[in-house]
């Protein structure tokens, strides 16, 4: 898009405002990343003045251009950029409530308590705010799945006459993003789906914290990227507003591949004697050498906070006034969608205010009661599809696993997502587990309902993401299988021994461990229904007995996490808790201990976190306080169980890492049995 027609001397003017207001901020917190925002004000200058389909005053508008900060150390550039550019406050709805998203005032306090000013962007913080940015390749992971979005959107929703979905996402990452191999995992994904809307500017300055880049890192960043099936530009210079602009202009003439832009910038730009050194990066500048750079960009040197008079008002003509019309031309196609297209406007409408559509769960299967049973993974399947496909915004896919988590969606029309055919809902991540947790999360921030799915143990790959869904609330579902040492021949490679507890330990994290098939589920219908938290469904390979519900209670009690499964008369002389493949065997072990003369309650524990939530009276109605003989079992580390279990507590489980041999022959080298708990029980 043409620049707007106003001199250089404001153009500079704006561009030098950032700088300082960055400058100032991190310099009053004595505390941030200085360097950066300084380098890379004109390159945010462009893409909101000149770039960006971006209305301030509608910051959540659904056909808006996205903007990441994937090097999020650098979140002064974007807390001084959207102060400029005028983006109004909202509601979590994304109605606007009339003050500024991010104040004077706010920047004033950077990174103390109570500013949405924080260390690193947070996502709903402030409106403009995109998604939550600090772990370095985090925030390109994201940009991958916003920008598959996009094209699942515009694939399934537009129509020959109405346009309601075609918007670009923009990454601004740094050598850091770059270096990071979850980064190089979603830039693979992205070549191969060929996401021609999708562009990452890459602040190319040669520092890191320790000093130069050559001290561990010489990859020539072009061949890579050409390599990876990206449309690659160079910019010589990150001052040069037209060689940005003619950058931008060849990522929007290129329709068949991402763009990278790599840009050449000075880290710590006009600050005479720090720039272009590692002293830029992570520490403030120093009062006076501030002062110098003010003094450099023909600023005044003594005044912090300014805000020259004309740059809130050029920001205004620029990126206000053409943002105001792209949302007004979109309001007018939707309010046309909607006459025309009433249904896929309901389904949009749903997705747009983060609820399920009318109907999501009335194909939940009920499964029969039987000995044989099956395992948690093969009931997920059938549960995930028979939601799925009253969920039509719900995609995802697995890292090259889906026939072993039955994660893939089967019911006619669910498609498949492949290069240049983006209306399918299987997507396919390849081996790329952490990029396949950070894009679900981007899909999530789009609207969608977006999952991932691989083994349990692989949880060690995913974990920066899954801790970043849980921090910026998404409800990102996470589908888990191979779940504990049942995997049996793989050996302990691939048995997850402490991932339980570790998965539980993410504050927000939902995880879900069913006994049984309708535990599943009742699980994922509670779990669907938690919009503004992640789960986490921890699945087996092996068969387990499908409960009788006749004889046991309901399975709706999943929703509080935790309840009395079989009860006894009276005050229980002992309670047996349990969870997925070890819950028959706290049964198997009631029966026995029942006739011994034993009074047994069983208590089937799913979700811990959300037996937490519940109130004292409801827990202490489970686990009465006066029953100290508490047995656990389950085929993990005890840790996460003592809270439950209490200091007098036994648990059955495991103490080490697992061991390679048949599923039921390990269970029985480490004494997981029903047998054990009885013991623990009598001891």
């Amino acid at each position: 898009m043409p620049m707007t027609a106003t001199s250089t001397d404001i153009q500079t003017l704006a561009i030098d405002t950032i700088r300082c207001l960055s400058m100032d901020a991190v310099q009053t917190a004595n505390s941030g990343h200085p360097g950066t925002p300084m380098a890379l004000a004109p390159i945010a200058y462009q893409l909101f003045q000149n770039t960006m389909d971006y209305d301030p005053a509608k910051p959540h508008w659904p056909g808006r251009d996205r903007f990441v900060l994937s090097c999020g150390h650098a979140s002064m550039l974007l807390y001084s950029t959207l102060h400029l550019v005028g983006v109004k406050a909202t509601d979590r709805y994304g109605k606007p409530t009339g003050g500024e998203s991010i104040s004077l005032e706010d920047i004033k306090k950077f990174r103390q308590i109570g500013s949405v000013c924080a260390g690193h962007p947070e996502y709903a913080e402030a409106a403009g705010i995109e998604t939550t940015t600090g772990p370095l390749g985090a925030g390109v992971s994201n940009s991958v799945g916003m920008a598959m979005a996009e094209k699942w959107l515009a694939a399934n929703y537009n129509t020959d006459d109405l346009t309601l979905f075609n918007y670009n996402t923009y990454a601004l990452c740094s050598d850091g993003d770059l270096m990071e191999g979850i980064a190089t995992e979603a830039a693979s994904i992205a070549g191969h789906l060929k996401l021609d809307n999708l562009c990452w500017l890459y602040d190319d300055n040669n520092i890191t914290i320790e000093g130069d880049t050559d001290l561990a890192f010489s990859e020539d960043m072009g061949k890579k990227f050409e390599g990876l099936g990206w449309n690659v530009v160079n910019v010589d210079d990150a001052n040069d507003i037209d060689a940005l602009g003619k950058a931008i202009a060849k990522f929007q003439a290129c329709s068949d591949k991402p763009t990278l832009i790599i840009v050449k910038s000075i880290i710590g730009y006009g600050a005479p004697n720090k720039q272009n050194t590692h002293g830029a990066h992570g520490a403030p500048l120093g009062w006076d050498e501030v002062a110098l750079a003010k003094k450099a960009y023909g600023l005044p040197e003594d005044e912090k906070f300014y805000v020259p008079d004309g740059v809130r008002e050029h920001f205004a003509e620029g990126v206000g006034k053409r943002g105001a019309t792209a949302s007004s031309q979109w309001e007018d196609v939707w309010t046309k969608y909607q006459a025309a297209e009433p249904q896929k406007a309901a389904e949009l409408k749903a997705m747009f205010a983060g609820e399920l559509p009318e109907g999501w769960d009335k194909d939940i299967p009920v499964f029969e009661a039987d000995e044989k049973g099956d395992a948690t993974r093969n009931s997920s399947g059938k549960v995930l599809n028979a939601i799925a496909k009253n969920i039509p915004f719900m995609i995802g896919g697995s890292a090259d696993l889906a026939p072993s988590n039955k994660s893939d969606l089967k019911f006619e029309g669910a498609g498949e997502f492949l290069p240049g055919q983006y209306a399918g809902r299987n997507l396919h991540f390849g081996i790329r587990e952490h990029a396949m947790a950070g894009i679900a999360n981007g899909l999530c921030l789009s609207g969608l309902r977006g999952y991932a799915a691989t083994f349990f143990v692989f949880t060690d790959y995913m974990r920066g993401a899954m801790r970043l869904s849980s921090i910026m609330h998404q409800p990102t579902l996470y589908v888990l299988t191979h779940d504990s040492i049942g995997v049996g021949e793989d050996g302990p490679t691939h048995q997850p021994i402490e991932h339980l507890t570790a998965c539980r330990a993410i504050p927000g994290l939902n995880v879900f461990r069913p006994g049984d098939s309708n535990e599943v589920a009742e699980c994922y219908r509670t779990a669907m229904q938690i919009n503004d938290h992640p789960s986490a469904f921890v699945l087996s390979r092996q068969n387990m007995p499908t409960l009788d519900r006749s004889k046991y209670a309901s399975a709706a009690g999943c929703a509080r996490g935790g309840y009395i499964l079989s009860d006894c008369e009276g005050t229980p002389d002992v309670i047996l808790m349990g969870s997925g493949s070890e819950l028959f065997m706290a049964v198997d072990a009631a029966e026995a201990l029942t006739a011994q003369g034993k009074k047994v309650r069983v208590v089937s524990m799913p979700c811990m976190d959300l037996f937490a939530q519940q109130d004292a009276s409801y827990i202490n109605e489970v686990l009465p306080p006066e029953v100290t003989n508490r047995v656990a079992v389950e085929a993990g580390i005890q840790m996460s169980w003592d809270r439950w279990i209490g200091s007098q507590g036994k648990f059955v489980g495991m103490h080490s890492f697992g061991a390679s041999g048949p599923y039921d022959a390990v269970y029985e080298h480490f004494g997981i049995n029903a047998d054990s708990v009885v013991k623990a029980a009598n001891a």
